[in-house]
Protein backbone atom coordinates (compact mmCIF):
# COMPACT_ATOMS: atom_id res chain seq x y z
CA UNK A 1 0.00 0.00 0.00
CA UNK A 2 3.06 2.26 0.92
CA UNK A 3 3.95 1.46 -2.62
CA UNK A 4 1.14 2.00 -4.37
CA UNK A 5 -0.33 5.20 -2.59
CA UNK A 6 2.39 7.73 -3.80
CA UNK A 7 2.90 6.18 -7.56
CA UNK A 8 -1.51 6.46 -7.32
CA UNK A 9 -1.26 10.23 -5.95
CA UNK A 10 1.26 10.92 -9.34
CA UNK A 11 -1.23 10.51 -11.75
CA UNK A 12 -3.51 13.01 -9.80
CA UNK A 13 -0.52 15.43 -10.22
CA UNK A 14 0.24 14.65 -13.69
CA UNK A 15 -3.79 15.54 -13.88
CA UNK A 16 -3.37 18.72 -12.51
CA UNK A 17 -0.27 19.81 -14.60
CA UNK A 18 -2.18 19.02 -17.48
CA UNK A 19 -5.08 21.20 -16.41
CA UNK A 20 -2.63 24.31 -15.52
CA UNK A 21 -0.72 23.45 -19.51
CA UNK A 22 -4.56 24.02 -20.97
CA UNK A 23 -4.64 27.09 -19.08
CA UNK A 24 -1.97 28.76 -19.74
CA UNK A 25 -1.74 27.58 -23.47
CA UNK A 26 -5.06 29.72 -23.95
CA UNK A 27 -2.95 32.98 -22.97
CA UNK A 28 0.11 32.27 -24.97
CA UNK A 29 0.51 33.83 -28.43
CA UNK A 30 2.00 36.27 -30.89
CA UNK A 31 -1.47 38.59 -30.42
CA UNK A 32 -1.76 40.95 -28.89
CA UNK A 33 1.58 39.40 -27.51
CA UNK A 34 4.15 39.29 -28.08
CA UNK A 35 4.39 36.35 -25.92
CA UNK A 36 1.13 36.05 -23.23
CA UNK A 37 -2.41 37.47 -24.18
CA UNK A 38 -3.31 40.06 -21.27
CA UNK A 39 -7.04 38.77 -20.22
CA UNK A 40 -8.09 42.38 -20.31
CA UNK A 41 -7.85 41.70 -23.91
CA UNK A 42 -10.50 39.24 -23.90
CA UNK A 43 -12.70 42.23 -22.90
CA UNK A 44 -11.53 44.66 -24.96
CA UNK A 45 -10.08 42.98 -27.69
CA UNK A 46 -12.79 41.09 -30.13
CA UNK A 47 -10.18 39.98 -32.32
CA UNK A 48 -7.98 38.82 -29.65
CA UNK A 49 -11.33 36.96 -28.27
CA UNK A 50 -12.41 35.37 -31.83
CA UNK A 51 -8.31 34.37 -32.53
CA UNK A 52 -8.55 32.02 -29.57
CA UNK A 53 -12.39 30.86 -29.61
CA UNK A 54 -11.88 29.99 -33.28
CA UNK A 55 -7.87 29.27 -33.91
CA UNK A 56 -6.10 28.77 -30.63
CA UNK A 57 -8.49 26.74 -28.61
CA UNK A 58 -8.73 24.05 -31.60
CA UNK A 59 -5.68 23.87 -31.29
CA UNK A 60 -5.10 23.36 -28.06
CA UNK A 61 -7.60 20.52 -28.48
CA UNK A 62 -5.87 18.87 -31.08
CA UNK A 63 -2.35 18.89 -29.72
CA UNK A 64 -4.40 17.76 -26.31
CA UNK A 65 -6.02 14.67 -27.97
CA UNK A 66 -3.11 14.04 -30.37
CA UNK A 67 -0.45 13.60 -27.51
CA UNK A 68 -2.55 11.48 -25.63
CA UNK A 69 -3.49 9.11 -29.48
CA UNK A 70 0.06 8.92 -29.80
CA UNK A 71 1.97 8.54 -26.50
CA UNK A 72 -1.17 5.71 -25.43
CA UNK A 73 -0.86 4.07 -29.25
CA UNK A 74 3.16 3.80 -28.33
CA UNK A 75 2.42 2.44 -24.81
CA UNK A 76 0.54 -0.19 -26.06
CA UNK A 77 2.83 -0.98 -29.24
CA UNK A 78 5.82 -1.63 -26.55
CA UNK A 79 3.70 -3.87 -23.74
CA UNK A 80 1.81 -5.88 -26.62
CA UNK A 81 5.17 -6.56 -28.63
CA UNK A 82 7.47 -6.77 -25.59
CA UNK A 83 9.88 -3.95 -26.96
CA UNK A 84 10.51 -1.05 -25.35
CA UNK A 85 11.64 0.62 -28.44
CA UNK A 86 8.74 -0.18 -30.55
CA UNK A 87 6.23 2.76 -31.98
CA UNK A 88 4.15 3.04 -35.22
CA UNK A 89 6.83 3.76 -37.08
CA UNK A 90 8.17 0.64 -36.83
CA UNK A 91 4.70 -0.91 -37.93
CA UNK A 92 4.81 0.55 -41.14
CA UNK A 93 1.70 2.92 -39.92
CA UNK A 94 3.92 6.30 -39.81
CA UNK A 95 5.15 5.72 -42.99
CA UNK A 96 1.78 4.37 -44.58
CA UNK A 97 0.61 7.26 -43.62
CA UNK A 98 3.23 9.92 -45.30
CA UNK A 99 3.44 7.62 -48.70
CA UNK A 100 -0.98 7.96 -48.56
CA UNK A 101 -0.48 11.60 -47.99
CA UNK A 102 2.47 12.55 -50.49
CA UNK A 103 0.45 10.51 -52.66
CA UNK A 104 -2.73 12.62 -52.55
CA UNK A 105 -0.87 15.78 -52.76
CA UNK A 106 1.04 15.05 -55.67
CA UNK A 107 -2.16 13.19 -57.61
CA UNK A 108 -5.27 13.46 -55.83
CA UNK A 109 -5.36 16.78 -56.13
CA UNK A 110 -3.86 17.87 -52.92
CA UNK A 111 -7.61 18.47 -51.28
CA UNK A 112 -8.18 18.21 -47.75
CA UNK A 113 -10.26 15.45 -47.72
CA UNK A 114 -8.30 13.62 -49.92
CA UNK A 115 -5.17 14.30 -48.42
CA UNK A 116 -6.06 12.94 -44.75
CA UNK A 117 -8.61 10.18 -46.49
CA UNK A 118 -5.38 8.78 -48.48
CA UNK A 119 -2.63 9.16 -45.24
CA UNK A 120 -5.39 7.11 -42.70
CA UNK A 121 -5.58 4.51 -45.14
CA UNK A 122 -2.04 3.89 -45.78
CA UNK A 123 -1.72 3.87 -42.11
CA UNK A 124 -3.71 1.33 -41.79
CA UNK A 125 -2.74 -0.18 -45.17
CA UNK A 126 0.96 -0.10 -43.39
CA UNK A 127 0.15 -2.50 -40.16
CA UNK A 128 -2.26 -5.00 -41.99
CA UNK A 129 1.13 -5.39 -44.46
CA UNK A 130 3.21 -6.00 -41.52
CA UNK A 131 1.04 -8.34 -39.80
CA UNK A 132 0.24 -10.51 -43.07
CA UNK A 133 4.02 -10.78 -43.68
CA UNK A 134 4.79 -11.51 -40.50
CA UNK A 135 2.47 -14.47 -40.61
CA UNK A 136 4.43 -15.73 -43.64
CA UNK A 137 8.19 -15.41 -41.91
CA UNK A 138 9.09 -18.31 -40.50
CA UNK A 139 12.54 -16.61 -38.51
CA UNK A 140 12.38 -16.85 -34.61
CA UNK A 141 9.00 -15.59 -32.19
CA UNK A 142 5.65 -13.67 -33.12
CA UNK A 143 7.38 -10.47 -31.86
CA UNK A 144 10.26 -10.69 -33.86
CA UNK A 145 8.80 -11.48 -37.11
CA UNK A 146 6.52 -8.17 -36.82
CA UNK A 147 9.03 -6.41 -35.84
CA UNK A 148 10.98 -7.82 -39.05
CA UNK A 149 7.89 -7.30 -40.99
CA UNK A 150 7.78 -3.65 -39.92
CA UNK A 151 10.74 -2.68 -40.97
CA UNK A 152 10.56 -4.12 -44.55
CA UNK A 153 7.22 -2.73 -45.04
CA UNK A 154 8.40 1.26 -43.32
CA UNK A 155 11.42 0.86 -45.70
CA UNK A 156 8.76 -0.13 -48.92
CA UNK A 157 6.90 2.68 -48.17
CA UNK A 158 9.52 5.12 -47.64
CA UNK A 159 11.12 4.54 -50.73
CA UNK A 160 7.99 4.88 -52.07
CA UNK A 161 7.22 8.08 -50.54
CA UNK A 162 11.04 8.81 -51.86
CA UNK A 163 9.75 8.15 -55.64
CA UNK A 164 6.97 10.44 -54.90
CA UNK A 165 8.90 13.16 -54.16
CA UNK A 166 11.07 13.09 -56.92
CA UNK A 167 8.42 12.71 -59.41
CA UNK A 168 6.74 16.05 -57.69
CA UNK A 169 6.69 19.81 -58.97
CA UNK A 170 9.22 21.50 -56.85
CA UNK A 171 6.87 24.76 -57.07
CA UNK A 172 3.72 23.33 -55.95
CA UNK A 173 3.09 19.64 -54.72
CA UNK A 174 7.28 19.39 -52.87
CA UNK A 175 6.56 22.04 -50.72
CA UNK A 176 3.21 20.44 -49.41
CA UNK A 177 5.12 17.34 -49.10
CA UNK A 178 7.68 18.16 -47.06
CA UNK A 179 5.56 20.63 -44.72
CA UNK A 180 2.87 17.74 -44.28
CA UNK A 181 5.85 15.61 -43.60
CA UNK A 182 7.40 18.16 -40.38
CA UNK A 183 4.33 17.68 -39.00
CA UNK A 184 2.05 20.79 -37.43
CA UNK A 185 -1.08 21.70 -36.43
CA UNK A 186 -1.20 25.75 -38.08
CA UNK A 187 -4.37 24.69 -39.96
CA UNK A 188 -6.44 22.95 -37.23
CA UNK A 189 -9.75 23.93 -36.67
CA UNK A 190 -13.12 22.96 -35.18
CA UNK A 191 -14.44 21.14 -37.70
CA UNK A 192 -11.38 19.07 -37.96
CA UNK A 193 -11.12 18.59 -34.08
CA UNK A 194 -14.76 17.09 -34.77
CA UNK A 195 -13.63 15.14 -37.58
CA UNK A 196 -11.23 12.74 -36.02
CA UNK A 197 -14.01 12.79 -32.87
CA UNK A 198 -15.83 9.74 -34.18
CA UNK A 199 -12.45 7.62 -34.33
CA UNK A 200 -10.35 9.02 -31.44
CA UNK A 201 -12.65 8.83 -28.85
CA UNK A 202 -13.79 5.37 -28.46
CA UNK A 203 -10.35 3.82 -29.70
CA UNK A 204 -9.10 5.58 -26.63
CA UNK A 205 -11.89 4.35 -24.97
CA UNK A 206 -11.14 0.77 -25.49
CA UNK A 207 -7.48 1.04 -24.67
CA UNK A 208 -8.28 2.86 -21.61
CA UNK A 209 -10.47 0.22 -20.89
CA UNK A 210 -8.55 -2.31 -21.59
CA UNK A 211 -5.24 -1.00 -19.92
CA UNK A 212 -5.32 -3.65 -17.15
CA UNK A 213 -5.13 -6.94 -19.76
CA UNK A 214 -2.39 -5.48 -21.16
CA UNK A 215 -0.17 -7.06 -18.15
CA UNK A 216 -1.41 -9.96 -19.45
CA UNK A 217 -1.21 -9.33 -22.57
CA UNK A 218 2.75 -8.30 -22.43
CA UNK A 219 3.37 -12.41 -21.28
CA UNK A 220 3.69 -14.75 -24.14
CA UNK A 221 1.13 -16.67 -25.89
CA UNK A 222 1.10 -19.62 -23.46
CA UNK A 223 1.18 -17.83 -20.02
CA UNK A 224 -1.49 -15.42 -21.25
CA UNK A 225 -3.90 -18.30 -22.39
CA UNK A 226 -3.17 -20.52 -18.81
CA UNK A 227 -4.74 -17.19 -17.38
CA UNK A 228 -7.76 -17.38 -19.58
CA UNK A 229 -7.24 -14.85 -21.80
CA UNK A 230 -7.65 -15.39 -26.06
CA UNK A 231 -4.16 -12.90 -26.50
CA UNK A 232 -4.91 -13.07 -30.17
CA UNK A 233 -8.11 -11.54 -30.17
CA UNK A 234 -7.54 -8.88 -27.88
CA UNK A 235 -4.25 -8.18 -29.12
CA UNK A 236 -5.75 -7.47 -32.28
CA UNK A 237 -8.57 -5.36 -30.62
CA UNK A 238 -6.01 -2.94 -29.30
CA UNK A 239 -4.23 -3.13 -32.13
CA UNK A 240 -6.76 -1.82 -34.69
CA UNK A 241 -7.99 0.71 -31.48
CA UNK A 242 -4.36 2.04 -31.60
CA UNK A 243 -3.33 2.05 -35.57
CA UNK A 244 -6.90 3.64 -36.22
CA UNK A 245 -6.28 6.78 -33.90
CA UNK A 246 -3.24 7.11 -34.64
CA UNK A 247 -3.85 7.18 -38.26
CA UNK A 248 -6.49 9.87 -37.27
CA UNK A 249 -4.19 12.07 -36.31
CA UNK A 250 -1.42 11.73 -38.24
CA UNK A 251 -3.41 12.38 -41.23
CA UNK A 252 -4.51 15.73 -39.49
CA UNK A 253 -1.36 16.44 -38.19
CA UNK A 254 1.20 14.98 -40.10
CA UNK A 255 4.21 13.46 -39.09
CA UNK A 256 4.96 14.30 -35.21
CA UNK A 257 7.58 11.60 -34.14
CA UNK A 258 8.96 10.08 -30.65
CA UNK A 259 5.81 10.81 -28.90
CA UNK A 260 4.98 7.34 -29.06
CA UNK A 261 8.35 6.07 -27.95
CA UNK A 262 9.53 8.10 -25.50
CA UNK A 263 6.48 9.34 -23.57
CA UNK A 264 5.72 5.38 -22.12
CA UNK A 265 9.57 5.23 -20.81
CA UNK A 266 8.86 8.76 -18.80
CA UNK A 267 5.64 7.15 -17.62
CA UNK A 268 6.75 4.17 -16.17
CA UNK A 269 9.56 5.86 -14.51
CA UNK A 270 7.27 7.70 -12.76
CA UNK A 271 4.16 5.67 -11.52
CA UNK A 272 5.67 2.09 -12.21
CA UNK A 273 5.23 -0.63 -14.98
CA UNK A 274 1.66 -1.54 -13.78
CA UNK A 275 -0.60 -0.56 -17.49
CA UNK A 276 -3.01 0.40 -15.22
CA UNK A 277 -0.94 3.21 -13.81
CA UNK A 278 1.30 3.66 -17.07
CA UNK A 279 -0.90 3.41 -19.96
CA UNK A 280 -3.36 6.91 -18.07
CA UNK A 281 0.33 8.54 -17.12
CA UNK A 282 1.21 8.50 -20.62
CA UNK A 283 -1.65 9.82 -22.03
CA UNK A 284 -0.78 12.59 -19.34
CA UNK A 285 2.28 12.67 -20.35
CA UNK A 286 1.83 12.85 -23.66
CA UNK A 287 -0.55 15.68 -24.14
CA UNK A 288 1.52 18.04 -22.34
CA UNK A 289 4.47 17.23 -24.09
CA UNK A 290 3.22 17.90 -27.44
CA UNK A 291 0.74 20.64 -25.77
CA UNK A 292 4.15 22.32 -24.97
CA UNK A 293 6.07 21.82 -27.98
CA UNK A 294 3.14 23.34 -30.15
CA UNK A 295 3.00 26.45 -27.97
CA UNK A 296 6.70 26.81 -28.26
CA UNK A 297 5.98 25.91 -32.48
CA UNK A 298 3.47 29.15 -32.54
CA UNK A 299 5.47 31.61 -29.67
CA UNK A 300 8.89 31.48 -30.32
CA UNK A 301 9.58 32.65 -33.66
CA UNK A 302 7.23 35.17 -35.63
CA UNK A 303 7.41 32.27 -38.29
CA UNK A 304 5.58 28.89 -37.36
CA UNK A 305 8.06 26.12 -36.35
CA UNK A 306 7.25 22.73 -37.59
CA UNK A 307 5.97 20.72 -34.51
CA UNK A 308 7.79 17.54 -35.74
CA UNK A 309 11.04 19.53 -35.52
CA UNK A 310 10.29 20.21 -31.75
CA UNK A 311 8.69 16.62 -30.67
CA UNK A 312 11.84 14.76 -32.49
CA UNK A 313 14.68 17.47 -31.07
CA UNK A 314 13.00 17.04 -27.08
CA UNK A 315 12.36 13.43 -27.68
CA UNK A 316 15.86 12.65 -28.73
CA UNK A 317 16.94 14.85 -25.92
CA UNK A 318 14.81 12.59 -23.17
CA UNK A 319 15.64 9.21 -24.43
CA UNK A 320 19.95 9.96 -24.30
CA UNK A 321 19.11 11.09 -20.76
CA UNK A 322 17.33 8.10 -19.91
CA UNK A 323 20.00 6.07 -21.58
CA UNK A 324 23.25 7.61 -20.11
CA UNK A 325 21.53 7.47 -16.76
CA UNK A 326 20.34 3.82 -17.66
CA UNK A 327 17.04 5.02 -16.82
CA UNK A 328 14.96 3.63 -19.92
CA UNK A 329 12.62 1.15 -17.86
CA UNK A 330 11.28 -2.25 -19.27
CA UNK A 331 7.60 -2.76 -19.65
CA UNK A 332 7.54 -5.29 -16.58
Amino acid sequence: MSERNPRSRRLWWLLGAVLLCLAGSVLLGRYPGPFLTPLSALRDDRLALDLILNLRLPRIAAAFLFGMVLSASGAVFQMIFRNPLVDSGFLGVSQGAAFGASLAIVFGGGAAWAVQGSAAGFAVLGLAASYTLARRIRLGDWVLRLVLAGIAVSALFSSATGAIKYVADPNRHLPDITFWMLGGLWGITWKDVVQVLPVIVPCLVIIYGLRWRLNILSLRDETAFSLGVAPGRERLILLIAAVASTAAAVSKAGQVAWVGLIVPHIARRIVGSDAQRALPASMLIGSVFVLLCDDLARTALSGEIPLGILTSFFGTILFLVLLLKRKLGSWR
